[in-house]
Parts: structure tokens; sequence; C-alpha cells
């Protein structure tokens, strides 16, 4: 008798479950980011007006940054959890690919898979190594010259000047 595949609905009710909750993690950790960012906002405003030192707004940028810090971290590993539970949801699906069958009057055909395909893995053929003839290089011949006096040289020099 011919068997249809059937999904595991239990684990993929977990997988979901669990994406939901990171993407939930994830709206709650920007609206915190969004209420600490109006927080500074209100913060930066009673400075202007002159209710707090200077001072004291330097402490809350040191702290709204490193809270800032801490929260987009949070964001980015919950947006990659999210990541992989989507890839991972994705090849549970795909591997619920429908099996064709079809029905004859000689009974149900079909459900094999076709053949995988065999991969041809060509081999390197080595060639042979040809003896090359060594290139000659040229070689110049030093060729002997006089020796020029100092005053030649400052004659030719004050002529080219003319």
């Amino acid at each position: 008798m011919v068997q249809v595949k059937k999904m595991n609905v239990a684990s993929f009710v977990k997988m979901q479950k669990e994406l939901t909750a990171t993407g939930e993690l994830i709206r709650a950790k920007q609206d915190e980011k969004q209420a600490l960012l109006d927080e500074f906002d209100s913060e930066c405003k009673r400075f202007f007006f002159g209710k707090i030192s200077e001072k004291s707004l330097l402490a809350s940028v040191k702290k709204t940054n490193k809270e800032l810090h801490r929260l987009d971290h949070l964001i980015r590993d919950a947006s990659t959890r999210c990541r992989s539970l989507s890839n991972r949801e994705m090849k549970f699906i795909s591997a619920q690919a429908p099996i064709a069958y079809k029905a004859t009057l000689s009974g149900i055909s079909g459900g094999g898979r076709r053949p995988a395909r065999k991969v041809v893995v060509r081999k390197s053929v080595k060639k042979k190594a040809v003896a090359r003839k060594p290139v000659k290089k040229a070689v110049k011949k030093s060729v002997k010259r006089k020796p020029v006096s100092k005053k030649a040289t400052k004659k030719k020099q004050s002529k080219k000047k003319r």
C-alpha cells in the first residue's frame, strides 16, 4: 500500500512558537530603545532650559550610550536567531514536497524517485615536462673610456650654457 509523506505538525508548531517569541523579543527591545531615546531627549530639553547642569547631562549621555549599545546588541542577536529559525523552517517545509502518483487501470504508478544525477569528476591529465632550451641573457660588453679631466667637463658645461 502506498504511503503519503506526512508532516510532523508538533515540531513545526514548536518552531513557529520559537520564531514568534523571538520576533516579540525584538519588538520589545525596540520599544525599550525608543523609550530610552525619548527620555534622553527630555533630558536635553531640561538642560537647554537650564533645569539641570552640564555635568548631569554628561552623566546621562554616558548612561544612555551604554544602554543603547546593549539594546542594539540584543536586537542583533535576536535578529540572527530569527534568521536561523526561519531557515530551519524553510528546510522543514521544502522536505514536504509532494511525491507524484498516478492512478492507472493496472494500479498506482509513480512514487519512485528519479535516480540522482551522477557527478562526473574529470581527472586532470598531467602534461609531460618538455625540456626547454635555456635562455641566454645578453651580456653587455664593457667599453673602456678615457678618463675625463675636470677642466674638460667645465668647458663643455660652459659651452652648453651659451
